[in-house]
């Protein structure tokens, strides 16, 4: 039997994120901690995102708040399929306790083994020289936020003024029509020493014509809202998709299931973030490097995203946990 326990968050954005799925302002999430009959402890996080696909808060809440105090093994929980994120930080909190991981190797949380994420628009023009200066390699820009001939005149002053060990994924979170993706991949393939890939350019409906674009374009493209749950994920690979997969194993679902699907498939994979705590984030990196020992930089750079003074900053479990009892 374990003693469980849930505190809520609401972290405020610094400034507010801006995508294409519109101004996001608070981030909203669960911490969990889960207890042994020995008194060891385990972490994990809940952290939802309902228009990628998982469940809100408010569902995640609900769900917790009717768990009793004391649970029995955590896969054998009734955790219904569509509250991914629940899974994912009660069974990272179970499986802290019954199959730790191994130590990330030294370096592997540091910023020039991540990728870091760029403020959307013209902001990024000056914006990139502070994430540049904390030792980032690897930077995302979202796009499909404005129209197209603005972003990308912003694109080329970026390129201009990117030194040459800078590489930029471009993310359009699937607010791309076929011409605007098709005129971003013939840019991107004029350069293709800085721009490592475009993420999702259309809506996961559109999953064949994204298909189309992969092959009719050098520059790669990854799927992010589509593949962003487990089911999701083997579907597209049943499919036929086998390019890169951006996935976010905070919203994804069960960790265990999520590897054994990347290892049995041997996907190429990123490893990105739902703009979590120190405690999903560890967790998404322990996955990527049990998956490759010298994964593509997972997209967990987001730190930067939060006011330094937020106490949720803390890199340790207890830290964060205690900071909300305050």
């Amino acid at each position: 039997m374990y003693r469980v326990a849930f505190r809520a968050y609401r972290r405020l954005f610094s400034p507010p994120l801006q995508t294409c799925h519109g101004v996001w302002r608070v981030r909203e999430g669960i911490l969990v901690q889960l207890q042994d009959e020995s008194g060891r402890i385990g972490w994990g996080e809940i952290a939802p995102i309902p228009w990628f696909g998982s469940e809100s808060f408010q569902q995640a809440w609900a769900f917790c708040q009717q768990l009793p105090p004391l649970l029995p093994e955590i896969p054998s929980l009734a955790i219904p399929a569509p509250l991914t994120a629940c899974q994912f930080g009660l069974e990272t909190a179970w499986l802290a306790l019954v199959d730790p991981d191994p130590p990330l190797p030294p370096g592997a949380d540091r910023p020039a083994a991540l990728c870091g994420l760029l403020p959307t628009g013209t902001a990024a023009l000056t914006g990139w020289r502070g994430i540049y200066a904390q030792g980032y390699r690897t930077l995302k820009w979202k796009i499909g936020v404005a129209p197209i001939a603005q972003e990308m005149a912003v694109f080329q002053e970026l390129l201009a003024q990117f030194p040459p060990d800078l590489t930029l994924r471009l993310d359009a979170n699937g607010g791309l029509s076929r011409d605007e993706a098709a005129t971003w991949l013939r840019v991107c393939d004029r350069v293709p020493d800085r721009i490592e890939f475009l993420e999702q350019p259309l809506p996961p409906a559109q999953l064949a014509e994204m298909f189309t674009l992969s092959q009719q374009f050098a520059t790669p493209v990854a799927l992010d809202e589509s593949v962003a749950t487990v089911a999701q994920l083997e579907q597209c690979y049943q499919r036929g998709w086998r390019g890169i997969f951006v996935l976010k194993p905070a919203i994804a679902g069960s960790p265990r299931t999520l590897r054994q699907r990347c290892q049995d498939y041997g996907l190429d994979t990123v490893f990105s973030s739902v703009f979590e705590t120190a405690i999903a984030r560890r967790a998404a990196l322990r996955l990527a490097y049990q998956l490759s020992p010298t994964p593509r930089p997972p997209g967990l750079g987001t730190g930067h995203w939060f006011d330094r003074a937020d106490r949720l900053q803390a890199a340790e479990a207890d830290q964060i946990w205690d900071a909300l009892a305050e």
